[in-house]
């Protein structure tokens, strides 16, 4: 049989677009396949492509037709003439067109083809797709071409991009393979660039693997691929939390020998693990080594090594590097003085930490309560308690509200001066302040009491304690303890820990195990193990829950081999391990995927005599199933009955989630049916196996199944029972798909309120379909009398209002009055936003005072929505005058407040007024945030002030603020306007630095600037190292750089620039041109300055004034 495809083009001879396959065998031909979405449309033996028109081939076969194509012989002998693809396409477009081709050859074809295109551009969904496609195929070189032009591209590999990979490859045993996995690669064509390599270090961080990507790293320096810092900085921090300090040190040495130049991220991470570790003098050499590479330690990095050295109780070198901290241009922030403080009050150095203090304010940083706590601390340890009483009113007055840690701290002070009546004064003040008491408060008194041998206040206080549920034995302390600890309250609990002892109760070995685990949670590993060998030395034997929960605390804090070791000391300890011990371990590797370990751990525990359980079982089958082995999975489950343990709906949940992930919907079914036979399903298991059975089309099988569920559990079938549904469901499976089924649901009277409705009209609001949501809304409430709550209109007015579709939403809501569903704050707020955005200023007040006579109380939402309203309708003195009315009632503003007024102001030029007012709000309590800080700059900035902006910038950062990318991108633009190019580079290198990567916006403005600066060789690097980096450039990019390159006399390299702006698919506008005109213009071209205009006209682009300016005169 020979195969056929003709495909015309509109740039072929033909005047008509048709698509078609003709299949020829014999003397009969038939038309084989022709769609609109490759999906077709059959008329007789005729169906449509997606390029086709619905022709009747008898009709017009005396037309001429133009076809156009290429020809491949297949393995079937068939002759193929392929189409020329769109060239506008879209990603999702492609995507979708992939997924409906079952044939690779012709899928794989396609996939080339439009990656040839300018236009269309492949993401990692369609390039994923290819590959899985591919492997199932066993099409490995082919999986290497799509791979190598996901680097080409600069697409981003997932984890899901190297699985199939690996998959393709016959290795298993998911992403920790990668090391195995990457020799097989090189073999079969995967050559791996920097970028590659990079990106899945990263992923293996990312999923824990650490000693994996350790391996992966050395691969790539040894193929003489350099790293990137931050793949180093990520390794470093990585082995770090594990404590090989020796490693890490390692890499420092090998990124400086490769010639990569550490900065201060990186150095500071070593200082941070060497100061962990106690290698004080090591961490001061690399400090060292830094002032000697030339780059200077920063606020982080002090605080750092303060924090080291004031944990190694060298407080007097701590407060030497302080003082070299202060002089030089990082000045300690918030931090490095509570750290500071902290330790100092233990000491019980009062002057020391008056002087800090003193230093705090005078740096501009605020007291707050754990600072306000730490000096009362201070004053109570040397007996200065009035004065602390003293500091309390302080700090109510400047609005910081003390919490239960500071009125512990003034009680334990008080009842140290034997000042009991009143300690007990402000023991009973504490609830009406609203502060609950713990057990350590009462401990402090029975312990008080006990000193002083008052043993009957004791006995009192005790039966207090129980009558408040707080027994002060050790069984009643250690529960007390106990909430402290899964609270993560790690410092109450060490006081509460410490007062047993002061008490005469010995802690025992759950005592123990509490505080271990509580250490465990506050990630202070170390502690927890100090615990141990305190227990021991005190006769308190471990018991084997210890172990346990130290092994658990290990492998949390990802220092595995530690948790290892923990395991084979149970040898030594005499201790058996129970299926506890076995079950935290498997849970560990199944975390870190490591199937073959798991199960040979699954083996020797049998083979120790240690019989597993249905946890045991889960979580092994947990591990395989995340990992690829569903069929093992299957067998494990089937081996549970003859160990006598029963599977629990965990256990089927589970194997079911395997199943769904590799896409055996069927399989999953039938074991779902297989499971109802022994124990019923719960909502998890119907959130998990109906999306895909929904999403593989079998709708009345979903149906059927819901429904059954709901009979059987009646009110539990809740709303938040069917947000979870639907919403598995509407991501996995079609809208149309989705829609069908809650229909059958309503119609049924499955559901009989708006639990589905909802769902559905948040999903496709979200997804920009809020057409679609209301069309949805109106037959289910419509057609299927569904009434409609409060927060179904909410959402769909909302997103209505986010469309732009502000007549369909001004319809709903006098529909919603109609109804009897009264709006809310919410409902009006969203209203009120549209129509002060929109400066409708005298409908806002309409509506105001509706909302008011309805009811409904204006909350500080919307009385920013009215301030706004004024400010953006020129209404700026009737806004600051609405402020004053509300601050003279009991009115909290918030930055959002203050925003608009300030911008309002600084745009009119009022700068002293918008500064005036930001310093008021401080005054009223209010912080401010980032963007209000954005505001500031921005407004002064654009006035040509940029020494204030500047001030502004480091003051955010002074009062503990973090800079967004928006704060860098203001100060590049304002100091670019200025010309100040330099100051602007650095504020775009520290950027970069800060953590946040600049975005298109920061990148055009830097160009801009370097440009106007004259400075086009910089502006052409920062340009690549933009492409470089994945960042698209637009047609500000474009113009920018053709106007700047024109002006330096550079006509060549903009013309240049104008061609690959054509080639990227954008569309040149009046800007370009003119750029253009003037280049060739101020070059002595003026033939070449008037073909740019004709070229302009003809593209139909209207001149501007610009335009003729630019043009030289023609004699």
């Amino acid at each position: 049989m020979d195969v056929i495809i003709l495909c015309s083009s509109s740039s072929c001879c033909s005047k008509f677009k048709y698509g078609c396959a003709v299949t020829v065998t014999g003397a009969k031909s038939s038309v084989l396949s022709c769609n609109e979405a490759f999906g077709g449309i059959g008329i007789g033996d005729l169906k449509v492509l997606p390029s086709g028109l619905r022709v009747n081939w008898k009709k017009h076969r005396k037309k001429q037709l133009g076809l156009c194509g290429f020809v491949i012989r297949s393995s079937f002998d068939g002759v193929t003439v392929k189409k020329k693809p769109e060239s506008s396409m879209s990603s999702e477009e492609v995507y979708r067109v992939l997924k409906s081709m079952s044939d690779p050859n012709q899928a794989f074809s396609f996939f080339n083809s439009m990656a040839e295109l300018p236009r269309v551009i492949h993401t990692t969904e369609t390039c994923n797709y290819m590959l899985e496609m591919l492997r199932a195929h066993g099409r490995v070189e082919d999986m290497a071409v799509v791979f190598d032009l996901m680097q080409k591209q600069i697409i981003k590999r997932s984890i899901n991009t190297y699985l199939t990979i690996f998959m393709g490859l016959n290795v298993r045993g998911g992403l920790r393979e990668a090391p195995i996995a990457l020799e097989k690669m090189r073999k079969v064509g995967f050559v791996l660039n920097g970028y590659s390599y990079n990106g899945l270090i990263h992923l293996l961080l990312k999923s824990g693997f650490c000693r994996e990507a350790l391996k992966v790293y050395r691969r790539m320096v040894s193929e003489g691929i350099n790293p990137s810092l931050k793949t180093y900085s990520a390794l470093m921090v990585a082995l770090g939390k594990r404590r090989d300090t020796e490693t890490v040190l390692g890499l420092l040495q090998e990124m400086e020998s490769l010639g990569l130049r550490p900065n201060i991220y990186t150095f500071t991470i070593c200082i941070r693990i060497l100061g962990r570790a106690g290698r004080i003098d090591e961490a001061y050499g690399i400090l060292k080594k830094m002032d000697d590479a030339g780059c200077g330690p920063d606020v982080v990095t002090y605080t750092v090594l303060i924090d080291a050295l004031c944990n190694a109780g060298k407080l007097n070198n701590a407060k030497e590097l302080f003082l070299k901290m202060k002089s030089s241009s990082h000045k300690p922030d918030r931090v490095t003085y509570i750290t500071l403080l902290d330790k100092l009050s233990d000491r019980g150095d009062l002057d020391a930490v008056k002087e800090f203090w003193s230093e705090m304010e005078a740096d501009g940083y605020l007291p707050d309560v754990v600072t306000f706590t730490i000096l009362i601390d201070a004053l109570c340890k040397v007996g200065e308690v009035d004065e602390a009483f003293g500091t309390l009113d302080v700090m109510k007055e400047q609005g910081v509200a003390p919490n239960l840690h500071t009125y512990n701290t003034l009680i334990c002070g008080l009842l140290r001066l034997n000042r009991l009546d009143e300690a007990l004064g402000l023991f009973e003040s504490m609830e009406a302040l609203g502060l609950e008491t713990t057990a350590f408060t009462y401990i402090l008194f029975i312990d008080y009491y006990g000193k002083s041998g008052k043993f009957d206040k004791a006995i009192k206080t005790f039966e207090k304690m129980k009558t408040n549920g707080i027994v002060p034995n050790i069984v009643a302390c250690n529960a007390s303890l106990y909430s402290l600890a899964e609270q993560g309250r790690l410092e109450e609990a060490k006081e509460f820990f410490n007062g047993l002892k002061n008490c005469g109760l010995a802690p025992d070995a759950i005592t123990y195990n509490i505080m271990m685990r509580c250490y465990g949670k506050a990630g202070r590993v170390d502690g927890a193990i100090k615990l141990l060998s305190e227990m021991e030395e005190n006769g308190c034997d471990p018991e084997v829950v210890t172990i346990n929960s130290l092994i658990d605390t290990l492998y949390k804090a990802d220092r595995v081999d530690e948790a290892w070791k923990m395991f084979q000391r149970m040898k030594e300890m005499k201790i058996a391990p129970t299926v506890v011990t076995y079950n935290t371990l498997l849970a560990g590797l199944g975390k870190e995927g490591r199937v073959q370990k798991a199960t040979a751990l699954f083996r020797g525990m049998i083979a120790d005599g240690c019989s597993p359980n249905t946890i045991t079982f889960n979580t092994l089958l947990d591990c395989l199933c995340k990992n690829g082995e569903v069929d093992l999975a299957f067998k494990m489950l089937f081996r549970m009955t003859e160990m006598n343990c029963v599977a629990d709906v965990l256990t089927y949940n589970t194997v079911i989630y395997g199943l769904i992930k590799e896409n055996r919907v069927n399989y999953a079914f039938w074991l779902f049916h297989q499971m109802k036979k022994v124990i019923y399903p719960d909502h998890i298991t119907l959130c998990t196996l109906l999306p895909c059975v929904v999403k593989n089309g079998q709708i009345e099988d979903a149906f059927r199944v819901a429904k059954e569920f709901v009979h059987h559990v009646g009110d539990h079938a809740d709303g938040p029972f069917w947000e979870d549904l639907m919403g598995g469901i509407l991501i996995e499976a079609e809208i149309c798909q989705s829609i069908l089924f809650a229909e059958s649901l309503v119609r049924n009277g499955i559901c009989e309120d708006d639990s589905v409705l909802i769902p559905l009209v948040t999903f496709l609001c979200r997804h920009g379909k809020a057409g679609d949501a209301y069309n949805v809304f109106l037959k289910l409430t419509n057609s299927f009398s569904i009434k409609p709550s409060l927060e179904a209109y909410n959402v769909l007015i909302d997103g209505l209002l986010k469309a732009r579709l502000s007549e369909i939403a001004w319809g709903l809501f006098y529909e919603m009055k109609n109804a009897g569903c009264t709006p809310d704050v919410f409902t009006y707020n969203l209203f009120l936003d549209v129509l002060g955005k929109s400066g409708k200023i005298k409908e806002l007040f309409d509506l105001h005072e509706e909302m008011l006579f309805r009811g409904c109380k204006p909350n500080t939402i919307t009385q920013n929505i009215v301030i706004f309203g004024l400010v953006k309708s020129n209404n700026l003195d009737k806004a600051i005058d609405l402020y004053y009315d509300l601050m003279s009632g009991d009115f909290s503003p918030t930055p959002w407040t203050y925003g608009p007024l300030i911008d309002g102001l600084l745009k009119f030029g009022r700068l002293e007024e918008a500064k005036q007012f930001f310093e008021e709000m401080l005054d009223y309590g209010c912080r401010p945030n980032c963007p209000l800080y954005n505001i500031l700059i921005n407004g002064f900035g654009k006035n040509g002030d940029v020494e204030t902006a500047s001030e502004l910038f480091r003051r955010m950062i002074k009062e503990g603020i973090r800079p967004d990318l928006k704060s860098y991108s203001i100060m590049v633009d304002c100091l670019c306007m200025v010309g100040k190019v330099d100051d602007a580079l650095l504020y775009f290198e520290e950027l970069k630095l800060s953590g946040l990567d600049p975005d298109l916006v920061c990148y055009n403005l830097m160009i801009n600037g370097l440009g106007r600066s004259r400075r086009v060789e910089e502006a052409l690097s920062l340009y690549d190292e933009m492409r470089n980096r994945g960042i698209t450039p637009d047609l500000y990019t474009y113009n920018a750089l053709i106007l700047n390159l024109g002006i330096a006399g550079m006509v060549e390299e903009a013309g240049k620039m104008y061609e690959e702006l054509q080639l990227s698919g954008l569309e040149p506008n009046v800007f370009t041109y003119n750029a253009l005109i003037r280049g060739h213009s101020m070059s002595g071209n003026p033939d070449s300055a008037y073909a740019v205009y004709k070229n302009m006209m003809i593209g139909g682009c209207r001149p501007n004034t610009g335009t003729f300016a630019q043009l030289p005169n023609q004699s």
